[in-house]
């Protein structure tokens, strides 16, 4: 899918609603409304890319935020808590100001680390400054693979 208008998966995973996202900031929606990736089991380093096609406003180890030219922020979080790892166990590979495409590699990180560290690895995926409930999936429960539909702009 190539339509800007519709946020992709940046991992496989289950789709799980923001209200079970283990953390108030996420789950009553202060960021956003969106939704969230509980992530498949994975041995290895977990691939994570662009839902959506723009430029890379913020990027952290652990987060990152998209803007696409339709001016809609897309905040993707990997996990939750883990600003707290300064980087150990994530790679950028990406910059701040790259132009991505939908599906593009952005942070490549290792779930053991997460793990090893105590915190969840859910993935919450938010349309910044949105009204709460203002994005719908129907996926929730489901489980996606990368680049699958998670939800459109509303």
């Amino acid at each position: 899918m190539s339509d800007a208008r519709v946020i992709l998966s940046p991992v496989a995973g289950q789709v799980i609603s923001l209200a079970d996202v283990p953390d108030p900031v996420f789950s009553a929606q202060m960021v956003g409304s969106g939704v969230a990736l509980r992530p498949a089991p994975n041995d290895g380093s977990v691939e994570v890319r662009s839902p959506v096609a723009g430029t890379i406003l913020k990027l952290h180890p652990h987060a990152f935020v998209v803007f696409t030219e339709d001016k809609a922020g897309v905040l993707v979080h990997i996990g939750i808590d883990t600003v707290k790892m300064k980087g150990a166990g994530f790679e950028l590979v990406a910059a701040e100001g790259d132009r991505v495409e939908a599906g593009d590699l952005v942070v490549t990180y290792d779930p053991a680390a997460i793990a090893a560290a105590g915190y969840s690895d859910v993935v919450p995926v938010v349309l910044m400054d949105s009204k709460p409930d203002s994005v719908t999936s129907a996926n929730i429960d489901d489980t996606v693979a990368v680049g699958d539909l998670l939800f459109e702009l509303p």
